[in-house]
């Protein structure tokens, strides 16, 4: 791949998405008196969430509560900045890497650090975007429990995506039900499983949510299919696929690039590409908060570590 040599200042790190990745990273990074900028194109992954779950001291918190906390608690670094704009572009370049902002911008730094996340597919059909966060969740680990002992649905196909994310409720709620939207493409022997732990499965086409309450994890709606009885249920579970938020990691060259997510090559979030990290839901499969904040620690610890070994003589 060409690289550019491009004038001008040039950064330790840009830190592209302030997730809790990209603002875990910054936080490490500032600590490390590193120059770093973070980019914020203010998407959050979980604008929809009322609450996150799964986070030692931060259970039952408002995701923009945590993201308010951690800009306070970023101030206090002079070195770390952040800007209010989408990376639309990346580079490599002799020094590192130039990054192009959706209002015309550059900017350039020795290492770059990708905290993008990803984009859920929610199900088309009316009433899933309309009740997404209230009572069409994605993951039972940071939603089931506050949906314990209610009806529940499972939207999916499949003996992973459709079946065994079913088998997985029934931890939270002996009453639930696997809603294909058509063929269920499950083996013989998923289905068996499922039928001797009570799960009912519907094949029929989704027309439908018919809502009838938003409030969350207290919704209450129909699933209304092509025929059949409708299905009153409280919350649904959808588990249909996500895909990468930007495509800059393939455009980097990164040969793990995958839509649904990046897998790195060691523990602390590198690429194959020189000076290339990921980190957070772009990076891999587990997808909490928790995880992703860790992540951008592991990631900024070892991008630290590269800059100290290229200057320390």
């Amino acid at each position: 791949m060409s690289q550019l040599t491009i004038p001008g200042e040039v950064l330790d790190v840009i830190v592209v998405g302030a997730g809790p990745a990209g603002l875990n990273a910054a936080l490490v990074l500032g600590r490390c008196r590193r120059n770093v900028r973070l980019f914020d194109d203010a998407k959050p992954r979980n604008a929809v969430s009322h609450t996150m779950h799964g986070f030692l001291s931060r259970d039952g918190f408002e995701p923009t509560q945590l993201r308010a906390i951690a800009r306070e608690q970023l101030a206090a670094y002079p070195t770390v900045s952040i800007e209010e704009v989408r990376v639309v572009d990346a580079v490599r370049t002799d020094t590192g890497f130039l990054v192009t902002t959706s209002d015309g911008r550059s900017f350039q730094a020795r290492k770059l650090l990708l905290a993008t996340g990803v984009v859920d597919e929610v199900p088309q059909q009316p009433g899933f975007r309309e009740l997404y966060g209230s009572g069409v969740f994605l993951c039972p680990y940071c939603d089931g429990w506050e949906l314990r002992d209610q009806p529940l649905a499972v939207y999916g196909h499949g003996d992973d995506k459709g079946g065994g994310m079913a088998l997985e409720m029934t931890l939270w709620s002996a009453d639930t039900v696997l809603c294909t939207d058509g063929p269920s493409q499950l083996t013989d022997d998923c289905r068996n499983r499922l039928d001797r732990n009570g799960i009912a499965v519907r094949e029929e086409k989704i027309v439908c949510l018919e809502i009838h309450s938003r409030q969350p994890y207290h919704a209450a709606f129909d699933i209304v299919f092509e025929s059949g009885p409708r299905l009153r249920r409280a919350g649904i579970f959808f588990n249909t696929g996500r895909h990468q938020s930007t495509d800059l990691a393939r455009r980097l060259g990164c040969d793990t690039y995958a839509t649904e997510g990046c897998t790195v090559d060691n523990k602390q979030q590198m690429t194959h590409v020189p000076g290339l990290y990921i980190a957070g839901d772009a990076s891999r499969d587990v997808l909490q908060v928790i995880v992703a904040a860790a992540e951008g620690a592991a990631a900024a610890i070892g991008i630290n570590s590269a800059l100290l070994h290229e200057d320390l003589v």
